[in-house]
């Protein structure tokens, strides 16, 4: 019976350490980042290049994405009102039949984005990948990060980790109503903050530097 209350006890103890812990890690990314998130599009800085982040274009039911195509309208309407001059589309190309910064540049060119204006980045595996990426292989430190709000907050804590001078266009018509989204994205910004401060996770691949032509 002793046995089972300290069991008992040690797995409440853990339990309240890690709800600590999310909220800590949740509300610290919060703080560090907020004011760098712009919902309104006449007030966003401009810069060169707007970093879009992949996600997938259908939802796992089959239907499209919302997400993914909030973002590549604003990714165009930021190009076309001159705010950026070119977009890198960085997401996961982990086989022949799921290829995001494909499926990116396809829906920005029928948004009107002309090819030369893109750069396909194929290796955007993670947030952390895609950020890192921007700045070690495309040499990019000041962007414009095009996803959504709840997403961009982890975007530019990773992103101010790495001394990078980055804003968030936050693409939020669609609003999240899904519990499984808003408790995989505190949990996302907990382990943001064990890569980072923790186990300094480096991308996965980095390889040779590229240019921008912009």
């Amino acid at each position: 019976m002793k046995a089972i209350k300290l069991v008992f006890k040690v797995c409440t103890a853990a339990f309240i350490f890690l709800v600590l812990v999310v909220v800590i890690t949740n509300l610290w990314i919060y703080l560090a980042t907020k004011d760098q998130v712009y919902k309104d599009m006449d007030d966003l800085p401009a810069a060169e290049v707007g970093l879009v982040l992949g996600t997938s274009n259908f939802l796992m039911n089959g239907s499209p994405n919302p997400f993914f195509a909030e973002r590549m309208e604003t990714a165009a309407e930021l190009y076309k009102s001159g705010k950026i001059k070119h977009i890198l589309v960085s997401g996961d190309n982990r086989s022949r039949y799921y290829n995001e910064p494909v499926k990116m540049q396809k829906a920005l060119l029928k948004l009107g984005v002309p090819a030369e204006a893109m750069t396909l980045d194929y290796a955007g595996l993670r947030t952390l990948d895609s950020i890192v990426r921007c700045k070690k292989i495309f040499g990019q430190d000041n962007v414009i990060i095009i996803t959504q709000y709840f997403h961009g907050l982890r975007a530019l804590f990773i992103s101010n980790y790495y001394d990078m001078e980055s804003v968030v266009m936050a693409t939020d018509k669609v609003e999240i109503s899904t519990w499984n989204v808003k408790i995989r994205e505190c949990f996302a910004r907990t382990l943001a903050v064990w890569d980072l401060y923790i186990v300094k996770k480096e991308p996965r691949f980095l390889g040779e530097k590229e240019t921008l032509d912009i």
